[in-house]
């Protein structure tokens, strides 16, 4: 039995080398880059003005104050998207919006609140607050400058970062290939939600959960039917999977028992199993190979177990394939409002519950099978071997959304 580091160890050394392709940015959210981006303009494009207003000479109205305003002639006006042809002379001003270029000449913006317009020579404007140069107006290249590195390979595109480079003019980037996921569940007891259950029968929801993580991690998920308890039906269901699919997770069947075919199947479809059972708790009877280039995930079938073992090994795994290089769950410290323990001589994640106030309680039954406290929980929390953390520790949560 391997413990958790060594068993993520050898699944990420078995990752294929990246392959990459473009996605243009209004598909690109959430994917991986598999190169570093560079800017291709400045941002911004030109100097511009940082509200509605008017653009002036700041040497102008050194002495303008709201009991001796300044007096300016308009000359002009200035839309965003347009240019005003010419300088400004010294005593005029602009009419400006935000965004419009700046004037040549002008080097200041005076916000339309600290002006008024002579009411019998609309060419007439009173300014009534000094400004210094460059006040109001957004200068060329002070956020982005041309050729500077606005995103980097391995890291997963935000709907921020596409923002920043839709605005650069990008129109496309270069990503990690997502891996489409084969999701494969077995047990005879197992029905599909919606249809009528027999005696002795259940529904199955792990596959519709491990969809939702597959596609949290930028990969694609395939649904694929249920596979009943036998050899022969385990077998083909797996070769179809592999057949269609870059990865391939199944859940149930994992165990020892005379009705666990998943291993048997695996390997006498030509699968390589590198190994089999972690030192964890959920989720010992985990494993995992590879069959010609692809990977395969064995997971639990108990719903928290495949959850779990999801998000500390087939996660990582499917990120890596994309490129990725921030590959562990994010994580952040918080306070035990109560204590949490583990008389087990394996690690134990336990699910929990984090408020707004940074305080960490039980999300409720630890069992493998309790899906209520699986859906209160909004993080894990790594307890080692034979251990007590009372009331008021410190730790680190693990989050997945």
């Amino acid at each position: 039995m391997l413990e958790f580091e060594e068993a993520l160890a050898r699944i990420l050394a078995a990752i294929p080398p990246i392959a990459s392709e473009r996605a243009v940015l209004s598909e690109a959210h959430g994917r991986v880059l598999a190169r570093q981006v560079m800017s291709p303009v400045d941002l911004p494009l030109f100097d511009n003005s940082a509200m509605d207003g008017y653009a002036v000479r700041a040497d102008d109205l050194a002495q303008a104050k709201p009991e001796s305003p300044v007096r300016l002639r308009l000359c002009g006006k200035v839309a965003a998207g347009e240019n005003f042809k010419g300088e400004i002379p010294s005593g005029s001003c602009v009419r400006l919006f935000t965004g419009s270029p700046m004037p040549s000449g002008a080097d200041a913006v005076v916000m339309q609140e600290d002006t008024l317009v002579e009411p019998k020579d609309p060419a007439g404007i009173w300014i009534l607050e000094a400004v210094k140069p460059w006040e109001n107006v957004r200068l060329r290249a002070t956020d982005i400058k041309r050729n500077a590195r606005v995103a980097e390979a391995g890291e997963r595109l935000t709907a921020g970062e596409i923002s920043l480079l839709a605005a650069t003019g990008i129109e496309s980037v270069c990503v990690g290939r997502r891996p489409k996921v084969g999701l494969v569940a077995t047990g005879s007891e197992l029905k599909e939600p919606g249809q009528p259950l027999a005696d002795a029968q259940i529904y199955e929801s792990n596959r519709l959960g491990l969809a939702a993580l597959v596609r949290n991690a930028g990969a694609l998920p395939a649904t694929l039917p249920l596979v009943a308890d036998s050899l022969a039906a385990t077998r083909l269901a797996l070769e179809e999977a592999f057949n269609q699919c870059d990865v391939v997770v199944t859940s149930g069947g994992a165990s020892v028992g005379e009705m666990d075919f998943i291993r048997r199947a695996f390997e006498q479809g030509g699968g390589d199993l590198q190994f089999w059972r972690v030192a964890i708790k959920p989720g010992r009877p985990f494993m995992f190979g590879h069959r010609r280039g692809k990977l395969f995930f064995g997971l639990p079938g108990n719903p928290v177990s495949a959850f779990v073992t999801f998000l500390l090994f087939v996660r990582p795994a499917l990120l890596c394939w994309q490129g990725g290089t921030h590959l562990a769950l994010p994580a952040h410290p918080a306070t035990l409002a109560e204590p949490l323990a583990n008389p087990s001589d394996r690690r134990h994640f336990l699910r929990v519950k984090v408020d707004e106030m940074g305080t960490i309680r039980s999300a409720g039954l630890q069992a493998s099978h309790a899906l209520s406290s699986l859906a209160a929980a909004n993080g894990l929390v790594e307890l080692p071997p034979r251990t007590t953390w009372p009331t008021g520790t410190t730790v680190q949560v693990m989050r997945w959304e």
